[in-house]
């Protein structure tokens, strides 16, 4: 799902790429802000010609489009065979195998940029309609809204029973999963448009105001706060105790301590003046990869902000980084989505839907090992 995982932190474990060779590259009509997301071989992403793709991780082969009717900067979500993703006033609810439309929930107002979180058999978005809404995964009826003061562009964060979302009526809510109470609210100076990350008890968020906060998960009090030169509406990454993230306008990247927020290093990646929004970094092999408004996506050295690479798209990106199978996949406005690697090493997935993938690897390794045994008279 959109920053990786339900707690948001933007970290993958995968090995990444240290060169900018591209693997493949999917055209379509336009991509706008959606991220993509890997799951299982393959990549589901959304463009702006009111379409979600489904494409082959290792190839960029087409496999299924849906038209889900308006263009959206959300990103999806897929869980358990399915695919969720808010487009227009609607949240909808797709076959992961066939891109079949399961189910779809009217909301008040449209989705802007927030993207689902699919936890515990639940999808929790945000919406203009000032609301965080709560829907049944397998039916889609609604479990619960909350109305904050304005409208929402954040993303939920999932953890520990609690839902962690920022509006732009200024505030950063944790809300109970379950019945969707509110049990605390931080008031920043100005809208939030940040989708936090929550880790080690400690949730990250970016402000308007030119401030990314630390805040204790349990009770909302502030842990500490780093002023930036310019408006945050990226999100963060956090991966070894160190949280980055990206200003708006002013092209620069921040490495913080995670425990102090004290300044590791900073890096100018390139101009994003007059940007309503600004794609946010993932981290992944002790590198931070993040896209630019000023056409080009980066790599950096995640201990020191040294680029590694960086590549020339045909336009600005808005997209947010997806790393996966030793690959970094990344929608540009040129209408690309582009595939950055050598090869791609699919990721058996865990739980019971590994099974397989293992059965056939033992029954492989086993066949092989006879085969050398007969050569041999045994």
């Amino acid at each position: 799902m959109f920053r990786h995982d339900s707690s948001h932190t933007g970290y993958s474990t995968s090995p990444a790429p240290v060169t900018n060779s591209t693997l493949w590259s999917y055209t379509t009509e336009l991509w706008g802000g959606s991220s993509p997301a890997v799951v299982n071989g393959r990549l589901y992403v959304c463009a702006s010609d009111n379409n979600m793709y489904c494409l082959s991780a290792g190839t960029g082969a087409k496999i299924w489009n849906c038209t889900i009717g308006y263009p959206t900067d959300s990103s999806p979500a897929v869980a358990d065979g399915r695919v969720y993703i808010g487009s227009g006033v609607y949240v909808y609810c797709l076959d992961a195998g066939t891109g079949a439309k399961i189910w779809n929930y009217t909301l008040g107002q449209a989705v802007t940029y927030s993207s689902p979180a699919v936890v515990n058999g639940r999808v929790y978005i945000g919406s203009g309609d000032f609301k965080v809404h709560c829907l049944n995964a397998s039916t889609g009826s609604l479990i619960w809204n909350y109305t904050t003061g304005n409208g929402i562009w954040s993303s939920p964060a999932v953890v520990g029973g609690r839902v962690y979302i920022g509006s732009l009526d200024k505030n950063v809510y944790c809300l109970d999963a379950v019945n969707g109470t509110k049990i605390w609210n931080y008031s920043t100076g100005m809208p939030v448009l940040s989708s936090p990350a929550v880790v080690g008890g400690k949730v990250y968020v970016g402000s308007h105001d030119k401030n990314i906060y630390c805040l204790n998960a349990s009770i909302g009090s502030k842990i500490w706060n780093y002023t930036t030169e310019r408006e945050i509406f990226s999100s963060p990454a956090v991966a070894d105790e160190k949280v980055y993230i990206k200003s708006g306008q002013d092209g620069k990247i921040y490495c913080l301590a995670g425990d102090t927020g004290s300044k590791i290093w900073s890096n100018t990646i390139g101009s994003t003046t007059g940007a309503s929004n600004t794609p946010s970094p993932a981290v992944a092999d002790g590198k931070v990869y993040i896209g630019s408004l000023d056409k080009n996506v980066y790599c950096l050295d995640a201990s020191t902000g040294v680029e590694i690479w960086k590549y020339a798209t045909g336009e600005a990106i808005y997209s947010s980084p997806a790393v996966s199978g030793e690959v970094v996949y990344v929608c540009a406005r040129d209408g690309k989505v582009y595939a950055f690697g050598t090869m791609y090493v699919p990721e058996f997935p865990t739980g019971t839907s590994a099974i397989l993938p293992l059965i056939m690897l033992t029954g492989t390794l086993l066949l092989t090992k006879r085969m050398r045994y007969n050569k041999r008279g045994l």
